[in-house]
């Protein structure tokens, strides 16, 4: 199947998930996940209208923008991958949002390498909801002391949260997790911490995006589906 019938079919599918759910239509973004796909197929997806992509590693993301320079003004470039603090240099002022944010030392590093440079870093705090051990990010029990630690540190967002639901899981069990990051979001939010302001969900790849839009997720982080044939 074409990228632009995929596309169709799961820009369908989100719609219908936001009408289920009694949400704006157009309220969820679909990134799409370039990652184990070349740059000519990035190119095709945005010849038929997807204008975000995202790359977990950053030697990938930059081989991406280098190839596709030509569309540097319309392409937005998201990280989702776990980010070293010796890569931040070759990244932080080339992607629209960090998704992985996920401890503190990283968030401090990201802070002082753009206070230097005279920007703002926009990121997400990746959280381990579920509790995997086989997942990324930071684990519940942390994230007050994360937050009272990230909430003086200067030029970095954490626009809201990222999080992964179990592979394989019901649609219960999916539903469970993604509801319980909405709801830590809201918390978070009503801490009205400055730095923070929580309006984003990213939740939800190829196989559960419509549970997570219909718990509130604002971005969909979908792969296979977008750029299998």
């Amino acid at each position: 199947m074409a990228i632009i019938d995929n596309l169709k079919r799961i820009t369908a599918n989100i719609k219908e998930a936001e009408l289920k759910a009694g949400r704006k239509e157009g309220s969820v973004r679909l990134i799409a996940v370039s990652k184990t796909v070349e740059a000519d197929k990035v190119r095709e997806a945005y010849a038929c209208g997807q204008l975000e992509f995202a790359e977990n590693r950053v030697q990938l993301l930059r081989d991406k923008q280098e190839k596709l320079a030509d569309l540097s003004g319309e392409l937005k470039w998201h990280l989702i991958g776990q980010l070293q603090t010796n890569k931040i240099k070759y990244c932080a002022d080339k992607v629209e949002l960090i998704h992985s944010v996920d401890r503190i030392e990283l968030a401090e590093a990201l802070g002082k390498y753009a206070g230097n440079h005279g920007f703002t870093v926009n990121g997400l705090l990746e959280v381990n909801i579920s509790g995997e051990e086989s997942k990324t990010g930071l684990p519940l029990d942390q994230v007050d002391a994360f937050l009272e630690t990230f909430s003086g540190i200067k030029n970095v967002r954490l626009c809201g949260l990222m999080t992964m639901a179990p592979f394989g899981a019901s649609e219960k069990e999916l539903r469970t997790v993604f509801s319980r990051a909405r709801e830590l979001a809201e918390r978070i939010k009503d801490m009205k911490i400055g730095n923070s302001p929580m309006g984003q969900l990213s939740m939800g790849m190829s196989g559960d995006y419509v549970e997570a839009v219909l718990e509130g997720a604002t971005m969909v982080r979908i792969g296979t589906a977008v750029f299998q044939a």
